[in-house]
């Protein structure tokens, strides 16, 4: 009998760690059993438990730690672009460029492949690609993150389509500020405006 209660006090911790979501049960079967035993059999049963959750949680942490670097590192060598989509990546704009409501955007060339950016800035980093359009816009995608960079003449945007939601907004570059000024001076002819018959 002492051994099937010593044999119990090792396997109840053993399981507990292994089966996170029954541990409460478990606990609450484990103390009938430990409460026939001596002090001194007590004291490496709770032992064991602790070690175990510490090396448990070092274990995770290494895991998080290993998560962390290949993420950094899984920016390898990505798909060898198009001309059509090289012919896009040279109409970026790069640099830091300021957006609505005091944010900016920085936006700098990929060095190890071709055609590709870091778009960057508080609380996000994305590794994007030329995506051809049929409206002539300048698009970069990442999609694994799901976000999208639209460059029009007169501003640009950052969007999630994961988060469902704007990221930056009214971004200008120097160039695009030039061109928003022009509009404001010279407005164009509204679409649906009348010829005044």
């Amino acid at each position: 009998m002492k051994n099937r209660v010593i044999s119990l006090l090792v396997l109840v911790p053993a399981l507990t760690l292994a089966m996170g979501s029954v541990q409460a049960q478990d606990k609450k079967a484990a103390k009938p059993a430990a409460a026939k035993t001596t002090a001194a059999k007590k004291a490496p049963a709770k032992k064991a438990p602790a070690k175990r959750a510490s090396t448990a949680k070092k274990g995770a942490a290494v895991a998080a730690g290993a998560g962390a670097a290949a993420a950094v590192a899984a920016i390898p060598a990505q798909q060898t672009l198009t001309p059509a989509e090289l012919a896009i990546a040279e109409q970026v704009y790069q640099g830091r460029i300021s957006c609505e409501l005091g944010a900016s955007v920085n936006i700098a060339k990929d060095s190890v492949n071709p055609g590709y950016f870091f778009v960057e800035g508080k609380g996000f980093k994305y590794h994007m690609a030329p995506v051809s359009t049929s409206t002539g816009t300048v698009r970069l995608e990442d999609q694994h993150a799901g976000a999208m960079w639209l460059q029009v003449a007169n501003k640009s945007m950052l969007i999630n389509r994961k988060l469902g939601q704007r990221l930056a907004d009214e971004c200008m570059s120097p160039e695009q500020n030039q061109v928003a000024e022009a509009i404001k001076k010279n407005p164009p002819a509204a679409l649906f405006e009348g010829n005044g018959r």
